[in-house]
């Protein structure tokens, strides 16, 4: 029973790998579940017994994606408000990005697809919750958008750098630095 239950996530998991690189490939719109199934070498119905449309299998991956952020937001609001909670937050994120890479490449290259689903609205929910936790309340605008610049340098870091040369972990840790550079900065700003 429990190896019957193991390959039916492996097999959940090979659909979403699978849905993600042709949606990344060809974009969100012009993939169909048919050819989800053909590059999988299953039937539609195989594929319909895990997801039912390309939607099912889009939220399985934002639910996968925001599982370890809703984590670190319920274990950051459980910490005091120092300078080394919020380095500890920027890493955290930064190791959960690198892992769900592919999704933020897609999120990145079909921006209509995503705004138009609930999974998009969740998220951004999820990236406010993130700079909250990052800045303090009576932060001066300044401050704010260090914050708000901090977090998202490590997404664009993981875009803008995918293509030069290097060490991914190398190019991880660099914008990892520069986001703990500004929120060094602001913590030190706000004098707490």
């Amino acid at each position: 029973m429990g190896a019957s239950r193991q390959q039916r996530g492996h097999t959940r998991q090979r659909i979403q790998d699978v849905a993600l690189e042709l949606f990344a490939e060809q974009g969100y719109e012009k993939t169909s579940l048919r050819e989800i199934a053909e590059r999988l070498n299953v039937t539609k119905a195989a594929l319909y017994y895990h997801f039912k449309s390309k939607e099912d299998i889009l939220i399985s991956l934002f639910q996968d994606l925001t599982q370890p952020m809703d984590e670190l937001i319920e274990w950051g609001k459980q910490q005091p408000r120092t300078l080394e909670t919020k380095r500890e937050i920027l890493n955290r994120y930064s190791e959960a990005l690198t892992d769900a890479a592919p999704l933020f490449r897609f999120m990145q290259e079909n921006q209509a697809a995503v705004r138009e689903l609930r999974s998009g609205e969740d998220f951004k929910e999820r990236m406010l919750r993130m700079v909250d936790l990052l800045r303090e309340p009576d932060a001066t605008m300044t401050d704010q958008v260090r914050c708000v610049t901090a977090l998202f340098s490590i997404h664009a870091g993981l875009f803008t750098l995918r293509d030069l040369e290097g060490d991914p972990e190398e190019k991880r840790k660099a914008v990892l630095e520069v986001a703990t550079e500004l929120i060094t900065r602001t913590h030190e700003a706000e004098g707490t």
